[in-house]
C-alpha cells in the first residue's frame, strides 16, 4: 500500500487480478471518470451518448483484458491505451459521414435529365475490345445507323454474313460485359 490509506491503482489492479472483487469495485469506480475524462477529451464530437458508449466498451475491455496487464508496469498507460484504442475504434464505426436528411437537398441533388455522359465511353471501351471487324460492324449497324446491306456493301460482305458478324459480335459485347462486371 502507498503512504496514504488509499491504495494506488496498480495494487487494486494486482488484487482484483488475485480475484479480489471489492478491489476490482474500488479500482472501477477511481478509474471510470478518468476514462469518462479521456473519452470526452478525445471523441467529443461522438456525442453524450457516443462517449458514454465508448466509456462502456472500455470498461468490458478492461473487464475482459486485465490480466494482459503486466503487474511490474505503472496502470495509468496501459489504461490510456485501452480508452485511446477504443475511441479510435468508435471513430472508425461511425465513419467520416454527416447525416443530413435528403428531403432537404432532393431538387439540388436531382441528376439532369438526358443521356449518361458515360454511356458512350464506355460502349467504346467495350466495342474496342473486339476484333476490327466485328467493331466496324456493330458501329455501322448499332451507332450509325446502317443496315446490313449497306454494311455489307461498305465492307465487301453479304449481307447474310454481315447479319452472322453482328450476332456473333453482340454474344462477344455481352460476354465482355459480363466480365467487366464482375
Amino acid at each position: 500500500m502507498t503512504q496514504s490509506d488509499d491504495p494506488s491503482w496498480e495494487e487494486l489492479m494486482r488484487a482484483a487480478n488475485r480475484g479480489d472483487q471489492r478491489a476490482y469495485a474500488r479500482l472501477l469506480s477511481a478509474i471510470t471518470p478518468v476514462v469518462r475524462g479521456i473519452v470526452r477529451a478525445r471523441g467529443g464530437s461522438l456525442g453524450a451518448e457516443g462517449c458514454e458508449d465508448v466509456v462502456q466498451e472500455v470498461l468490458l475491455t478492461i473487464h475482459l483484458k486485465r490480466q494482459s496487464w503486466r503487474e511490474d508496469a505503472p496502470l495509468r498507460p496501459w489504461l490510456y491505451a485501452v480508452t485511446r484504442h477504443k475511441v479510435v475504434d468508435a471513430f472508425r464505426a461511425r465513419g467520416h459521414r454527416i447525416t443530413v436528411p435528403v428531403d432537404d437537398f432532393a431538387e439540388v441533388l436531382a441528376a439532369p435529365e438526358g443521356p449518361d455522359p458515360f454511356e458512350a465511353q464506355d460502349m467504346d471501351r467495350v466495342i474496342d475490345r473486339l476484333e476490327p471487324r466485328a467493331a466496324q460492324i456493330v458501329r455501322a449497324i448499332g451507332i450509325e445507323g446502317e443496315s446490313a446491306a449497306e454494311t455489307g456493301v461498305k465492307l465487301g460482305m453479304t449481307e447474310g454474313a454481315v447479319r452472322v458478324a453482328l450476332h456473333r459480335a453482340l454474344k462477344s459485347i455481352a460476354s465482355l460485359r459480363e466480365r467487366m462486371i464482375e
